[in-house]
C-alpha cells in the first residue's frame, strides 16, 4: 500500500520549472541548505506566491519538494523547501524545533520574502510532523504566514509525549534514536533521559518553550490541519484544541495517514493534497470561485474517494463498564490485569480518548501504571485502540487514565479488552508505546474495582 501511494506521489504534475540550490544563513550563522524552484515563465506583476516546505524529523528537503509537486502547485507558485537545521546538508545541531529553529524559519522566510521575483505578503507554509512544530511555533512567535498547512504535528509537547505526567517512553526513545546522536543538542538528549527515568517536571520547561497552543487563541492565519485518524505520537487532540482555539478559516482533515500505528502516507493522501493545493490557491493566489467546503474532513478507514464532510466534530455516546480485573490480586513488573468486554452488537467507531478508571493500591516502588484497550475482531485480528499511563504514588487511590485520542473503527463482534500492566509491552510485545523500565525487585500493584468509558461516534462512517 504505501509503495503504491509514494508511487501517485511521485507521479504528480511537473511543468517546466527552474531549480537553485542555496545557502540561507540564520541569525547565528548556521547554514541551512535550501532548494528554490521557480515557473519557467515571466512572474506576474508583484511576483510569485510562494509555499516553504517543512519536513519531518531525520528528514530533509526532498520531502517537500515531493510534496509541491504532488500538489501540482510548482508552476504557479515559488517553492523553498529546507533542511532543518542538523539535518541533511544543514549545519547545526537538532533542537526539536526550539528558539533557534524558530529563528531559522525567520530567517528563511525573511530571503524568501526579500527576492523581487516573490509576492511580498503571499507566503505560505506547509510542514509535517517535526516541520508542523516549526510552522506552529513560528506562527505564534510573529512570522506572517500567509496561509498554513500542518499535518501530523503538536501544538503542546507535553501532552503529546507526556500525558498525564508519565512519557511515552517507546515514542521518545524511537524519535531520538533515529537521529545521529552527533547532529542532536546535548539538551535534547538530556531531556530524553528525563523523560526515560521519569523526571517530567524537568522536561515540561523544554517543552513548553516548543509548544504553541497557549498562544493559538484568536489567531486569524487560515490554516490547514492535517491529523491522523490513529497516530500513537500526536494523537487527534493536538489538532482537535488548535482548531476550537484558531478565530481565522480553518479546515480539519482526519485521515488515514500518520505516525504508528499508520503509514506516513496512505490512499487518501493524494485527495488531501489536493484540498491543500486548494486551500493555497485561495489564500495565496485569491482563488475564491470554489467556496470553501464543511471545515471538517474524516477520511473512513475504508477510503472510496472522499472523506465525510462534517459543520463540526461529529457527537459521540459515551460507553462505560465495569471492568473485571480480578480485584485485589497484586502483580509484579512482569505481570497484568485484563478484563473483556461482552462482543459488540454493531460496528463501533471509537472516536475520542477512552477512560479507564481503577481503584489501586502502589507499594515497594512501583511508580506508574499503563492500561491499554485493543479489540480482537471475529476474524481474529487485533487492533490496539489506544493506551496510556500514570504516574503512581504510595498508597490506595483511584487513577483516572486517559487513553489515546484516536478514531478506530471496530467491527460488529469484535471482544474489547483492557489490560492493565507497568507497561504497554503486557498488552502486545509489539507495542512500544510505553517501555517497562525497571522497577525495585519488590514493586507491586494491587487493583481493586475499575471501569472503562468508550467514545464512540454515534453513527459510524466507516465500515
Amino acid at each position: 500500500m504505501l509503495a503504491m501511494v509514494v508511487g501517485l506521489l511521485a507521479a504528480g504534475p511537473a511543468g517546466a520549472l527552474t531549480r537553485e540550490d542555496v545557502r540561507i544563513a540564520s541569525a547565528d550563522g548556521t547554514a541551512l541548505a535550501a532548494t528554490l524552484t521557480l515557473p519557467d515563465a515571466r512572474p506576474p506583476a508583484g511576483g510569485w506566491p510562494a509555499v516553504i516546505f517543512m519536513h519531518g524529523l531525520g528528514g530533509t528537503r526532498a520531502t517537500g519538494l515531493d510534496a509541491a509537486q504532488a500538489m501540482g502547485i510548482g508552476e504557479r507558485y515559488a517553492v523553498l523547501a529546507y533542511d532543518a537545521r542538523g539535518h541533511g546538508d544543514s549545519g547545526g545541531l537538532i533542537g526539536v524545533d526550539g528558539p533557534r529553529e524558530v529563528a531559522d524559519v525567520r530567517a528563511v522566510f525573511a530571503w524568501l520574502r526579500d527576492r523581487p521575483d516573490v509576492a511580498n505578503g503571499r507566503i505560505g507554509g506547509w510542514g509535517v510532523s517535526y516541520g508542523g512544530g516549526a510552522a506552529w511555533n513560528s506562527l505564534v512567535a510573529g512570522v506572517p504566514w500567509a496561509a498554513l498547512e500542518i499535518s501530523l504535528s503538536w501544538t503542546d509537547l507535553a501532552t503529546a509525549l507526556a500525558p498525564q505526567g508519565l512519557a511515552k517512553t517507546g515514542v521518545i526513545a524511537g524519535f531520538v534514536g533515529a537521529l545521529d546522536p552527533k547532529r542532536v543538542d546535548p539538551e535534547v538528549l538530556a531531556m530524553r533521559d528525563a523523560a526515560l527515568r521519569g523526571d517530567i517536571a524537568a522536561v515540561r520547561p523544554f517543552a513548553a518553550a516548543r509548544s504553541s497552543i497557549t498562544r493559538l487563541r484568536g489567531v486569524r492565519t487560515p490554516v490547514f490541519l492535517m491529523q491522523g485518524r490513529r497516530d500513537f505520537a500526536f494523537g487527534l487532540d493536538q489538532a482537535k484544541r488548535a482548531f476550537a482555539a484558531l478565530a481565522g478559516p480553518k479546515l480539519l482533515w482526519l485521515g488515514l495517514h500518520g505516525h504508528a500505528p499508520s503509514s506516513g502516507l496512505s490512499v487518501d493522501t493524494p485527495a488531501m493534497l489536493a484540498e491543500g493545493a486548494r486551500w493555497f490557491d485561495r489564500f495565496l493566489r485569491g482563488d475564491t470561485a470554489r467556496p470553501l467546503p464543511r471545515p471538517i474532513a474524516i477520511s473512513p478507514e475504508r477510503w472510496r474517494g472522499a472523506p465525510k464532510r462534517f459543520g463540526a466534530l461529529p457527537q459521540v455516546t459515551v460507553r462505560r463498564t465495569t471492568l473485571q480485573l480480578r480485584p485485589g490480586r497484586a502483580i509484579a513488573q512482569s505481570g497484568r490485569l485484563r478484563a473483556t468486554l461482552p462482543a459488540t452488537t454493531r460496528p463501533t467507531e471509537v472516536f475520542g480518548a477512552p477512560v479507564v478508571r481503577v481503584r489501586a493500591t502502589a507499594t515497594g516502588g512501583w511508580s506508574r501504571i499503563v492500561a491499554v484497550l485493543s479489540a480482537r475482531t471475529p476474524t481474529g485480528r487485533e487492533i490496539v485502540v489506544g493506551g496510556g499511563g500514570t504516574a503512581t504514588t504510595p498508597g490506595t487511590r483511584t487513577y483516572r487514565i486517559a487513553l489515546s485520542d484516536q478514531a478506530t473503527f471496530v467491527p460488529k463482534g469484535s471482544r474489547l479488552t483492557v489490560t492493565v500492566a507497568s507497561s504497554s509491552l503486557a498488552q502486545s510485545a509489539a507495542n512500544l508505546l510505553y517501555l517497562d523500565l525497571p522497577f525495585a525487585p519488590g514493586a507491586r500493584l494491587r487493583v481493586g474495582s475499575g471501569t472503562v468509558a468508550v467514545p464512540m461516534l454515534r453513527t459510524p462512517i466507516s465500515g
